[in-house]
């Protein structure tokens, strides 16, 4: 498990600023929602946290450290992604994708090791996919995928994992499982959550993002509110809590 911290991230793209000054500390093991309306900035923010986008401004840190302090291949063995599509143009096997965890390990032409593939199916345990290791990914539903997806980023050994909403498109049996399987791991988890009840399941603290900027930050209890959602979905809602559980019922 690590630590991470971003600090004031600003970020733009086509002369469109995406992202106002954006922190958020992450502590080591801490499940972290991102939740906001569409266009918000959330899948923005998480690519400056694992690489894929430079921001124009501000810093992230992995325990301390300046995140360019890194080579993309440290950062990888420290960070690894479940992103919300996971298409593949190649047949490959459920084995073979999990193994692409592997790769931040490895010098370059490097074989795969007996220690490789003992990660690899302990991974695919987890995530209860060991009986489909030899079918072709192309061939598996949108939750077997996103579980495929999930093991290799177990398989990546890393000490955060990055959720990019990832059960957008799963039925709720699967939202629950994912997000149930993330949880049970030994990580530190950044994830972008488009259902406000399973943010409310399932994380320690929320930050809430609209028009790019944090405007409220908490556990579910302290930012979960009937006063937040209106402001931030334009919508009416009665929250019930009971057994250190929230619901949102929604009114229209």
């Amino acid at each position: 498990m690590i630590d991470i911290k971003t600090k004031d991230i600003s970020v733009s793209i086509d002369d469109k600023e995406i992202l106002k000054s954006v922190s958020i500390d992450a502590k080591n093991g801490e499940f972290v929602g991102v939740i906001g309306p569409n266009g918000s900035g959330k899948t923005t923010f998480l690519k400056t946290i694992y690489r894929y986008l430079k921001p124009d401004y501000g810093d992230i840190f992995i325990d301390g450290i300046n995140i360019n302090e890194f080579t993309i291949k440290e950062s990888s063995k420290k960070i690894s992604v479940l992103s919300q599509h996971n298409n593949y143009d190649f047949d490959f096997s459920v084995m073979e994708i999990v193994m692409l965890g592997r790769s931040p390990h490895k010098k370059t032409l490097e074989s795969y090791s007996k220690e490789d593939y003992e990660i690899a199916n302990r991974a695919l345990k987890i995530v209860d996919m060991a009986d489909f290791k030899d079918r072709s990914f192309l061939t598996l539903s949108g939750g077997e995928r996103q579980r495929v997806i999930l093991a290799r980023c177990l398989c990546q050994e890393t000490g955060c994992i990055i959720l990019d909403e990832p059960t957008n498109h799963l039925d709720i049996k699967f939202q629950i499982n994912l997000m149930k399987a993330v949880k049970n791991l030994d990580v530190t988890c950044i994830s972008a959550v488009h259902d406000l009840n399973i943010a409310a399941m399932f994380c320690d603290k929320i930050y809430i993002l609209k028009d790019g900027k944090v405007i409220d930050f908490g556990t579910p209890d302290d930012v979960i509110t009937v006063e937040n959602i209106k402001n931030v979905y334009e919508v009416d809602c009665e929250i019930i809590k009971k057994d250190n559980r929230i619901n949102i019922i929604y009114k229209y």
